[in-house]
């Protein structure tokens, strides 16, 4: 790293220093997703793989969370598989897979935080399946950081899986089509939904510079604030957080109002 490289860091590092001793920790959001975008766009300007672009992504996710921990955030959505992803050659999809796998394992045997899947399990291979499971209950009990790692996920799939799930549930309670047309609410469809009694997201950040949801907790996010950062996600730094706490507090939330 030559001396220009060592000043800028030492910059930005007084700057977030800056923002972070100015944050209003009442004004911090209590849920937090987030659209990682930009693995594969950073590794194409860094000359490298796409696998490495996938695996310097899944290594920034423990630091992110580090940061959420240091700024009393309760909730944590991270999109790590949509739906849409599984159309991509094989050649990407299974080593992205397996460092997917790698990413849960982590978060389970990290201590910290309390793992929960958010998706189509029947999308997923037996395996993966099998270590979602058991990272959500070897974490049941941890007092962290819950974090709801969106894998095989899609925000109308999920929306079709709450209205199956409601239909299945009224039906196992001997309870009518009319009778559970004339009851259903919005409240009933969000119990419904993968991530049932949890507190909407308040603000959802996206990098790589893309300004577009693509789905992402669709019901959920009616009345969140949106964030969108230039930065490719591999490359996301935690002044950029502090950057979209920042904006986030200085916003007036009107809920329609």
């Amino acid at each position: 790293m030559n001396l220009r490289d060592k000043l800028r860091g030492l910059l930005v590092r007084l700057y977030a220093r800056r923002v972070e001793g100015h944050l209003d920790h009442a004004q911090v959001p209590k849920h937090i997703g987030v659209i990682m975008d930009g693995n594969r766009r950073w590794a194409k300007a860094a000359g490298s793989t796409t696998v490495h672009g996938h695996r310097a992504g899944a290594e920034k996710i423990e630091e992110f969370l580090g940061w959420c921990s240091e700024t009393d955030v309760e909730v944590v959505t991270l999109w790590l598989l949509s739906t849409d992803n599984f159309d991509r050659a094989q050649e990407e999809l299974v080593p992205l897979l397996g460092i997917i796998e790698d990413v849960v394992r982590t978060l389970a045997t990290d201590g910290r935080w309390r793992v929960h899947h958010v998706g189509t399990m029947d999308l997923l291979p037996s395996g993966m399946q099998r270590t979602l499971k058991e990272a959500e209950e070897a974490t049941a009990h941890i007092d962290g950081i819950l974090v709801n790692v969106a894998i095989g996920y899609g925000g109308r799939q999920e929306i079709a899986d709450a209205v199956r799930s409601m239909i299945l549930d009224a039906q196992d309670k001997g309870v009518s089509m009319e009778d559970l047309a004339e009851s259903v609410d919005i409240e009933m469809i969000g119990r419904h939904l993968y991530t049932g009694a949890q507190p909407d997201p308040d603000l959802v950040i996206r990098t790589s510079g893309e300004q577009r949801l693509s789905g992402f907790m669709l019901w959920q996010t009616a009345h969140s604030e949106y964030y969108f950062c230039d930065v490719f996600w591999p490359a996301f730094r935690k002044v950029d957080f502090l950057r979209a706490l920042r904006d986030y507090a200085a916003r007036h939330r009107r809920y329609g109002g």
